[in-house]
């Protein structure tokens, strides 16, 4: 099989994420995806991220009714900061027999030089990198494949300051997620 792996924050999860994982998919002609919503990311400030478990039950939300959608909660588990290199080897060990796809937006390429161990990331997985507005593909190193996508230009920071700032934020997430929200007033 090959399976794409879309780990984040999801904080929270939006429509975005989602025509990502579904444009992957077929164009890259995967199995399935599956969604891993960090713990605690490593290189971000924590402040303002909603709980691991109702960022969980957001994601859950947002795919039910595609099959070829699936979440792991093996990153908030695992508690603590989430290493991509540490979910990697764990994946491995459960697909063994698999093709892995390690799939990110272009905003976070600018990260690359401190990612912990990103030698033996690369060994592992076939790595791509997904068209984000804002976010040219630009000096892409040469194991990274590129993938461009349908242009959505929605980040989990807008939502969350339409949140805040009590202005819509309906259509930017799907609508069991903004009933989520909505009810148990995150981000407020």
């Amino acid at each position: 099989m090959k399976i794409g792996i879309l780990g984040g924050t999801f904080n929270p999860i939006h429509i975005g994420h989602l025509i990502l994982a579904e444009e992957a998919r077929e164009k890259l002609g995967l199995d399935k995806i599956i969604f891993v919503p960090a713990f605690l990311p490593p290189h971000k400030d924590n402040s303002g991220i909603a709980p691991a478990r109702m960022r969980l039950d957001m994601v859950k939300l947002a795919i039910k009714g595609n099959n070829a959608l699936t979440v792991s909660d093996i990153e908030i588990k695992r508690d603590g900061r989430s290493y991509t290199i540490d979910t990697i080897r764990e994946f491995k060990k459960t697909f063994v027999n698999d093709e892995l796809y390690f799939i990110v937006g272009s905003d976070l390429l600018k990260y690359l030089d401190v990612w912990k161990d990103l030698n033996e990331i690369i060994k592992m997985v076939k790595f791509i990198a997904a068209t984000r507005p804002g976010y040219p593909l630009e000096k892409i190193p040469s194991y990274i494949s590129t993938l461009p996508i349908r242009a959505v230009d929605i980040s989990a920071f807008e939502v969350r300051e339409a949140i805040k700032n009590n202005r819509s934020f309906r259509y930017l997430v799907p609508e069991k997620v903004f009933e989520y929200i909505s009810k148990k007033r995150l981000y407020k």
